[in-house]
């Protein structure tokens, strides 16, 4: 049995780490409420610009565009979403289980695989497996840019148009709330265009410049702003779970405090009671 001051001593340290728990809760809260905020707003905009796609399917337009060209699939390239620090609880964790069976899928089929990770956690993950990767977007999660976004979207439109990969997919967590964010697979090229409304009430559009002009400036538009709001996406689900994390930690740290304090008072009065029955036994003698 642990003796009273080895019991303090645990006490002691555990309330320390309690309150080191206590403030990356109110840090990742602060911070999700603020990511939070900018996604909603982005994605507004986001909806917008998709019924902007809809009017154009809308008036009947020609959509064919390089970004809808439909290939057989024999080169792919992955960008995968994740962290750049621990403490998360299993949200790397589930990210690099979902792409490792992914990347064992593409190799049973002999498809070539291309990995753009963003963020340290799953980039890590990727080198100790021993795959090549494209490192030059680690650390755009850590703060999220639209210039970041339009970086690694240009890269990724460039491999689609230039025929080096068939298919470009991404792997992120989706947030739906705090306690709830959905590891989702997306095929980001090629655009899987609405089909268009055949519906006799359908606003009829006047579209200045041309249909083909504003397709041009649409579509590179609509690619920028999905990888944007995927990586809002990824670090709002990011501290979300961060914080339910440090609240699961702080929970179970008072569990083990009133554990140990039940324990401690047990040995205390065991101890009481022993020096009792040593000067009982010492006064009838």
């Amino acid at each position: 049995m642990s003796s009273l001051k080895e019991i303090k001593v645990r006490i002691a340290s555990i309330r320390s780490t309690q309150k080191i728990t206590a403030a990356m809760k109110m840090v990742s809260s602060a911070k999700l409420h603020h990511t939070q905020m900018l996604t909603e707003h982005t994605l507004l905009y986001a909806n917008k610009l998709s019924a902007i796609l809809n009017g154009l399917l809308g008036a009947e337009c020609d959509l064919e565009s390089p970004y809808t060209e439909q290939r057989e699939v024999k080169r792919v390239a992955i960008a995968v979403f994740s962290s750049s620090s621990g403490l998360c609880g299993t949200f790397n964790v589930n990210v690099w289980k979902e792409l490792s069976a992914r990347l064992h899928e593409y190799k049973a089929q002999q498809i070539e695989v291309r990995l753009y990770p963003v963020g340290k956690k799953i980039a890590d993950e990727l080198h100790k497996a021993g795959y090549t990767t494209e490192d030059n977007f680690l650390h755009l999660g850590e703060k999220p840019s639209y210039d970041g976004a339009i970086s690694l979207a240009g890269d990724l439109m460039e491999l689609f148009t230039s025929g080096k990969v068939d298919r470009v997919e991404l792997l992120y967590h989706h947030f739906k709330n705090t306690a709830t964010q959905v590891l989702t697979h997306k095929v980001y090229l090629p655009i899987t265009l609405p089909e268009a409304t055949t519906d006799a009430s359908a606003t009829d559009y006047l579209l200045e410049p041309s249909p083909e002009n504003l397709q041009a400036l649409l579509f590179p538009k609509l690619l920028n702003l999905t990888v944007y709001t995927t990586l809002l996406d990824t670090v709002t689900s990011e501290h979300a779970a961060r914080m339910m994390a440090m609240q699961t930690a702080n929970d179970n740290a008072n569990d083990l405090i009133q554990d140990l304090t039940l324990q401690y008072n047990k040995t205390r009065q065991q101890a009481i009671t022993n020096e009792l029955l040593d000067i009982m036994g010492g006064s009838g003698q």
